[in-house]
């Protein structure tokens, strides 16, 4: 898998910047970044101590100058992958870049693969396996929700609720193996309701734990929030209101919209993943009818769902009643589930009276705002609602959101197993047995935070990393 004796070295930033940074870790680090830095003071890197930065010049085997440098060097174990590293900060030039790890690996050390300085943190013990994840997610995080999310799950945060249920289990199962070698006294070290009461807790934590994967796939991916409604009701003009740009094509004709525009906003720190749809209506255009039939794929995978309705096919003399009956009718044709919300939005209601819009308000239910998507009015409460739903969404996560697949699965496995426990137990399960179920509990906690772990495991996880982390 990973040769930890080998010395690594790989670009730590994009590509295109005023600087870059080359990071070397490995045995070998101190030695071969001598051989390649001259610094401009009297010290040899060998003498430096860890945590300290040098100015000087990164030459080639001939001594021309390749950049002007600043190096910091970290001693084992206190770095990033426990090992000594070097990071090298030099100018952006692509160029320049690709010489200093050049002459690095002239001088002994060998290209990095994707992840291998986070898979050196990992075995050194210096982060957990969960920690290690967060730290691509960190990479990848997109808003102020992803990042706080992944800020948490690197700073170990998920690990330690992982790790507190574990050893408490632990603790459980010790004790009922305990009470093997006392079986001929029937001596019971751990009283069962009492640890029906302790299993049952954890069994809460943990469905805590996979509730929150809906929400943690949500921010990882963005909110997906479709945008329904009938033809010409407003759905494009409301998504361009809401990009601040002119992304949809707006047209008089109905239909006009034949599939789905996905686009990304963020709002109040959270991406929300805005799917402007085909209008809703019988037709017997082909094509059409594809788009409607887009329309309802991306409704069922919706977490909020914009329901655009057309106030000005209502007239004013018409009893708002009937305005609501057909709205609550179009509702019903929608088929949300129970964890979708729904914002019923009145557009165009620049076109009718106030009378009408407030009576045809009160007929509706649930969350209604009115707008005009045309001048913009009510835009912004529009946008408001949408923060409002996701800050909903994430206080009832609480601080660990769950937004790996793996770990997700891990924790509904945890789970099947506690149940089993929790039946055997009911039912008289010998210790042994018992002690056994609970084992694999946790088992499949430890999976995650890489206590049991293979190099299958390892190879999948850190082959999504950059290169250079």
């Amino acid at each position: 898998m990973i040769h930890s004796s080998d010395t690594i070295v790989a670009c730590a930033t994009p590509t295109g910047g005023a600087i870059a940074v080359v990071r070397m870790s490995g045995h070998d680090a101190i030695s071969i970044a001598e051989r390649m830095f001259r610094p401009r003071g009297h010290h040899a890197l060998s003498e430096a101590d860890g945590y300290t930065a040098h100015y000087g010049e990164v030459i080639d085997s001939e001594g021309v100058v390749i950049d002007d440098v600043v190096l910091t060097l970290f001693r084992a174990p206190r770095s990033y992958t426990g090992e000594d590293s070097i990071e090298i900060s030099c100018h952006g030039s692509a160029y320049i870049v690709g010489q200093i790890i050049r002459r690095a690996i002239d001088c002994g050390a060998r290209a990095a693969t994707a992840g291998e300085f986070t898979t050196r943190a990992f075995l050194a013990g210096k982060i957990d396996l969960a920690q290690a994840e967060g730290v691509a997610d960190m990479i990848a995080s997109t808003d102020r929700a992803t990042h706080r999310v992944a800020l948490n799950q690197m700073r170990g945060g998920f690990s330690t609720e992982l790790r507190g249920l574990r050893d408490e289990l632990l603790r459980l199962s010790a004790l009922l193996e305990l009470e093997l070698d006392f079986a001929e006294e029937e001596v019971e070290f751990a009283d069962r309701t009492t640890l029906q009461h302790i299993m049952t807790a954890i069994d809460s934590h943990l469905a805590r734990l996979v509730d929150s994967f809906s929400l943690g796939n949500a921010l990882k991916e963005g909110i997906a929030t479709a945008i329904v409604g009938a033809p010409n009701a407003g759905k494009s003009t409301l998504l361009n209101r809401l990009l601040n740009e002119e992304r949809a094509m707006v047209s008089e004709i109905a239909g006009t919209t034949r599939d789905s525009i996905e686009e990304s906003i963020v709002i109040a720190g959270r991406r929300f993943r805005v799917i402007d749809t085909a209008g809703i209506r019988s037709t017997d255009d082909r094509l059409e009818q594809m788009g409607i039939d887009r329309t309802f794929s991306s409704l069922r995978r919706a977490t909020v769902v914009l329901l655009v309705c057309d106030c000005s096919t209502w007239h004013d003399h018409e009893d708002a009643r009937d305005a609501a009956e057909a709205i609550n009718h179009t509702i019903t044709d929608l088929q949300l589930a129970e964890e979708q919300t729904l914002i019923t939005i009145l557009n165009k209601c620049d076109c009718v009276s106030a009378k009408f819009v407030a009576a045809l308000r009160g007929e509706l239910s649930g969350e209604v705002l009115t707008i005009s998507a045309r001048t913009g009015e009510g835009i912004d409460e529009v946008v408001s609602a949408l923060a409002q739903i996701a800050e909903k969404m994430t206080a009832e996560a609480g601080d660990t959101v769950v937004t790996s697949a793996r770990h997700y699965e891990a924790l509904i496995n945890a789970r099947w197993a506690l149940g089993r426990a929790l039946e055997g137990m009911a039912g008289g399960l010998p210790s042994d047995l018992l002690s056994e179920e609970i084992r694999q509990v946790i088992y499949y906690l430890g999976t995650i935070t890489g206590e049991i772990t293979t190099d299958e495991i390892l190879g999948q996880i850190f082959s999504k990393f950059c290169i250079g982390k």
